[in-house]
């Protein structure tokens, strides 16, 4: 169903809420005359950070404009004539709006999107049939919600008692001057004769007594009421703090530490605009409650009366201070991290945010902020308040930004757009520990004033950890660094404290999440694929999962000792394999073409009991991001004996020249995909066309894969060019014609593993592509004659 259509059946607060998303920057009256046109477009693949995306939100300005006119031009019937101006004057509006700035347009239609979303969903929860049984999530924020309601009965119950009680303290003031004009006035009699002094002296002694009576009876009701003011205000602290430790301690870092996975691959951290709603609120209750407490505290400088209540205020004010502090310098925080591993004289962004700067008014006086690179040691000491002198560990150009109010989203940012590390100051490394293994952080920090400089609050904040390269083969080993950071890392940890050892199973989860992302795959790695990496991380031969479920992985396993007999580590072998689907291989991963973590052991008896011509692919044991062909044919040395060959590990470099689809495609001896699928089945939908013919008196050259000693020249049934038939005899056995255009073959291929070198292959191949670029006039010229 259409989210506008489920969301005009919102009720209550969640209606109030979605209607308050509408206005002059986005009237509601688009939103339903264009609802299908606006859910329809592609808005989240836009990126509201990069500048050069502007040309494509310019096109959805313009489309969006153009729906309207057209929907204008429509409209018929009695009310037609004035919708028609409604909906025009709509399109003229916002054409002049985002004209200029057609990025605020797809960030405010963005907003209003995931709002109402979020609405909806909310809604459904909470009315569903098992009204009782709401997912955790939902029961959280209802928690969260019922405490804001309750939370703002309160402060609206001390708002009415301070009233009550500023209306008695006035009163009561009159009244004291009062007795002070009793008081003129009894003095006064001693200028009268003592005659009229006796007339009039018992009446105002009587008026006095009685007006003092009252007055001490009331001294002791304001102090009373003043006390329970301060009672109450000390409940509304209490629930204030237990509230914003929730949405802070829990919320708040839970969100972060989604944003920390989110960099190891798992799912997008979510946004931002709920945890901003939640701080709002606390930051609006605060300010209340803290202009409350500051009221009260006005009244008691107005008319002081001795007692406890003085101390009580300078305690809820310093309470309420470090409350606002607490929230203000929390909500300081990081929406877009700086790339983790950074490399040096590169582009890089970052976006930070103040959750509640829209709510203080922070924009009125917008503050810059400053990003510093700082090493592990002075992120240390930043955290205990020691004195690091400014220091950094290296300068960053374009490192100042002021914070931008967006009006649309209530949003206040500082978006670093052209960054760049110039250049980087290393400490001194502890023992084995590489420069890919030494971690710094971006600092960002700022400072700000709110309620007219009331307070002023300098906010700092830490980036995910950082692992700074000056060359590209520094990269594989900085990823390791991050992903082994992002995934042990404990919330509220001293920088950057990771351990040093992690169970089989947690780092399996690691993995897992890191290979999707990097494949953008759901089919990820399963228990059989996770059982070989066991067997290569431990050396061992065992086959069943419980047998590493509480075997512990080191870091210096991971990736500082190299695997046995190899010359890299295990998560260089295991990058290496991302890289390579990634780059080539994805869609057959996807069809569950590609076994890949499978040994050359295993492989064999998987294929032995399998026709001849059936085939896997397995990544290589051998090379770091290789992929071999093994397949099952007859022995050529002994006759009627069957064995598994195993081609020479394929790499990026082969697949950048020729594609493994048609690779496989080439091999004709190749038939069935373990364990029973035709190969062209499996593959034909990603074999390359064929040529076309030759334009302008030259032939295209076209790159084939030979194994020779699969293959023999046969005449094509259609008589055209030689073709490589998957029956042919071993070359052992048969004796293959030597063409003018090829080197000739004195040895075999194979080696003594049944493995074959393409780089003969490929010298062939090349030799024919040199012959086939030649003009044809020269080539031919002795045919021609």
């Amino acid at each position: 169903m259409a989210v506008w259509i489920q969301a005009q059946q919102l009720q209550g607060d969640a209606l109030h809420q979605m209607q308050s998303l509408y206005g002059q920057h986005f009237p509601i009256e688009v939103r339903h005359y264009l609802s299908q046109w606006i859910e329809g477009q592609l808005w989240d693949s836009i990126d509201l950070e990069n500048p050069q995306e502007e040309f494509k939100a310019k096109r959805m300005l313009d489309s969006l404009i153009q729906e309207l006119q057209n929907k204008a031009e429509h409209q018929m019937g009695e009310d037609g004539f004035l919708l028609r101006i409604k909906l025009g004057h709509y399109a003229t509006q916002l054409k002049s709006t985002y004209d200029r700035c057609p990025l605020e347009l797809v960030r405010c239609i963005k907003h209003i999107l995931y709002t109402e979303q979020r609405l909806v969903r909310e809604a459904t929860n909470s009315n569903s049939p098992g009204g009782g049984m709401l997912d955790s999530m939902s029961q959280k924020y209802q928690q969260i919600n019922q405490a804001f309601e309750e939370l703002r009965v309160m402060t609206q119950d001390t708002e009415n008692d301070l009233r009550k009680l500023q209306h008695n303290q006035e009163y009561f003031i009159i009244q004291y001057q009062e007795s002070l004009r009793i008081q003129a006035q009894l003095s006064s009699l001693s200028t009268l004769p003592p005659a009229d002094r006796l007339l009039r002296e018992p009446a105002l002694q009587s008026k006095r007594a009685t007006v003092e009576a009252w007055l001490t009876r009331e001294a002791n009701t304001l102090q009373k009421y003043r006390l329970d003011l301060a009672e109450k205000h000390q409940k509304t602290l209490q629930l204030l703090r237990k509230q914003q430790t929730i949405i802070l301690d829990d919320e708040l870092i839970q969100w972060k530490r989604r944003q920390q996975l989110a960099g190891n691959g798992g799912p997008p951290e979510g946004g931002l605009d709920v945890l901003q709603s939640w701080c709002e609120k606390l930051a609006e209750m605060i300010w209340q409650n803290r202009q409350q407490i500051r009221r009260a505290e006005h009244l008691r400088q107005q008319l002081p009366i001795p007692g406890p209540i003085e101390e009580l205020l300078t305690e809820l004010n310093s309470t309420i201070t470090d409350i606002i502090s607490a929230l203000v310098t929390s909500t300081f925080i990081i929406e877009k991290q700086p790339p983790q591993v950074l490399k040096t004289q590169t582009k890089f962004a970052a976006t930070v945010r103040l959750l509640v700067g829209g709510k203080l008014n922070v924009h009125m006086n917008p503050p810059q902020v400053k990003a510093t690179i700082i090493s592990e040691q002075q992120a240390k000491a930043l955290l205990k308040n020691e004195n690091t002198r400014n220091d950094s560990s290296g300068e960053i150009l374009n490192n100042n930004c002021v914070m931008e109010y967006h009006q649309t989203t209530g949003t206040l940012s500082a978006h670093f757009r052209n960054m760049s590390l110039k250049r980087i100051k290393r400490s001194d490394r502890r023992g084995a520990e590489s420069v890919t293994e030494e971690k710094f952080t971006i600092l960002f920090e700022s400072q700000f004033s709110v309620g007219g400089n009331e307070l002023v609050f300098q906010v700092k904040t830490l980036s995910l950890p950082v692992v700074v390269i000056v060359h590209g083969s520094q990269d594989n080993n900085a990823t390791a660094t991050v992903l082994w950071d992002n995934a042990f890392a404990e919330p509220g940890r001293v920088p950057f404290i990771v351990p040093d050892k992690v169970l089989w199973p947690q780092l399996c989860e690691a993995l897992n999440m890191k290979y999707k992302a990097e494949v953008q795959s759901n089919r990820g790695l399963s228990e059989e694929n996770l059982v070989f990496l066991a067997q290569k991380a431990f050396s061992s031969s065992s086959i069943n999962p419980e047998d590493y479920r509480n075997m512990t992985m080191s870091w210096s396993q991971f990736n500082r000792e190299s695997l046995p007999g190899r010359n890299f580590t295990f998560w260089q072998w295991f990058d290496g394999v991302m890289e390579l689907m990634k780059k080539h291989l994805k869609p057959h991963w996807n069809d569950g073409a590609i076994l890949g973590f499978v040994n050359k052991q295993q492989a064999q008896d998987m294929l032995m009991s399998k026709p001849n011509g059936t085939f896997l692919l397995r990544f290589s044991d051998s090379e770091i991001g290789g992929i071999t062909i093994a397949w099952v044919a007859e022995n050529p040395n002994k006759p009627g004996e069957r064995m598994v060959w195993n081609l020479m590990p394929y790499t990026t470099k082969d697949f950048s020249i020729r594609s493994l689809a048609d690779r496989i495609s080439d091999l004709n001896h190749l038939l069935f995909l373990y364990p029973d699928r035709p190969k062209d089945e499996v593959f034909s939908k990603y074999y390359t066309p064929p040529l076309s013919k030759a334009v302008d008196g030259y032939v295209k050259p076209q790159i084939k894969q030979v194994v020779p000693e699969f293959t023999t020249a046969s005449p094509d049934p259609s008589g055209g060019n030689p073709t490589y038939m998957d029956h042919a005899a071993s070359p052992s056995v048969s004796h293959p014609h030597n063409y003018g255009i090829y080197p000739p073959m004195s040895d075999s291929m194979l080696d003594g593993d049944g493995e074959f070198d393409l780089e003969d292959t490929m010298d062939v191949a090349r030799h024919v592509e040199e012959l086939l670029r030649r003009p044809m006039e020269t080539q031919w010229s002795g045919q021609q004659s």
